[in-house]
């Protein structure tokens, strides 16, 4: 049963919310259409923003233009990416930022806790608001509307691009650039080792790999080469994705995972279930609960997929407690 993610294209971060799941959704449909009729409101805004595989090489912070050069110390930073939101908390002082993303604000997809990010004002990115805002630097993933760069361009507005870590090695990477770059190269060290010691405290003290999946709204799953695979294995559990013939980012429909089930599976159901008008067929169906009677299902938020950076440390304690508490039952 072989299943290409290959149709599914990057998602523009700049849509919408409601136009960026829709978007997301018709493209899986060409290849899905049994999963797509368990998908009907079940795709977040967040899931757009997730680690699309492939797209770029090495998760580097790339100044748009060399011609603008950096601010020594940049004064007013304005973030049109949640990533980059995630580590301006992390690595500038707060009187440095002048605005985040408006992703922030949304409590299903902000990847910060969402009252630190009402601290900030939010903006939806365009040239205009982001040029009212008078920033000598704007961070941004690494799809960035025409107009807006050009705009900052004619303004001598320095730009970075946020592209998309697909290793714990790679987001250690970006966040000692974004520190550099902010001008507290200190902080990001100081984030880094937190996330080694995080890593280091949730490597299991035996060599088992626990079978496992991460299956999310819309029966979203990572596979093999991103970094939520990674972290699966640093936790002590083994991917099951490409026992279903799924590429790095894929679609379970939920007949293949009620078929041949991993002994634990990471879900967002309880979000989905907890949020008025956030329901899921797939993850809210009636023969998951019965499926939990012979597999340990365990709750993975889908912050946790939405960035790497900070995120990291919770990500790989969840992880590593689902594994502990599942080898204290044995």
């Amino acid at each position: 049963m072989k299943q290409s993610s290959s149709s599914v294209p990057p998602v523009d971060q700049h849509l919408p919310v409601s136009d960026c799941a829709i978007d997301m959704n018709r493209a899986a449909a060409k290849s899905y259409p049994l999963a797509m009729k368990s998908m009907v409101g079940g795709c977040l805004a967040a899931a757009c923003l997730i680690f699309w595989s492939g797209v770029f090489a090495e998760a580097e912070a790339i100044i748009d233009n060399p011609k603008i050069s950096l601010p020594v110390q940049p004064k007013r930073i304005v973030s049109i990416n949640p990533c980059g939101d995630a580590l301006l908390m992390q690595l500038a002082d707060p009187g440095q930022i002048g605005a985040i993303s408006h992703y922030s604000h949304d409590r299903q997809a902000t990847s910060i806790p969402l009252a630190q990010a009402l601290k900030y004002q939010a903006i939806s990115g365009t040239a205009e608001e982001i040029v009212a805002m008078r920033p000598d630097l704007v961070i941004a993933g690494s799809f960035v509307a025409p107009a807006t760069e050009q705009a900052l361009e004619r303004l001598g507005v320095a730009l970075v691009k946020l592209s998309i870590p697909q290793s714990v090695a790679e987001s250690q990477q970006q966040i000692s650039e974004v520190a550099a770059i902010v001008g507290a190269p200190e902080r990001g060290k100081i984030l880094n080792r937190r996330i080694s010691t995080a890593l280091a405290q949730a490597k299991p003290s035996d060599d088992e790999l626990v079978p496992a999946l991460i299956w999310r709204s819309g029966g979203l799953v990572p596979g093999t080469g991103t970094l939520p695979d990674e972290l699966l294995r640093r936790t002590g559990f083994e991917n099951r994705s490409s026992t279903y013939g799924l590429s790095q980012w894929d679609i379970l429909p939920l007949e293949h995972l009620v078929e041949r089930p991993p002994q634990v599976l990471f879900s967002n159901a309880s979000e989905t279930k907890s949020r008025a008008g956030n329901y899921d067929r797939m993850l809210s169906h009636p023969v998951i609960q019965k499926l939990s009677h012979r597999i340990t299902i365990a709750d993975y938020p889908a912050r946790l997929l939405h960035c790497a950076g900070p995120t990291l440390i919770e990500a790989v304690g969840t992880l590593s407690a689902t594994r502990q508490k599942l080898r204290s039952l044995h």
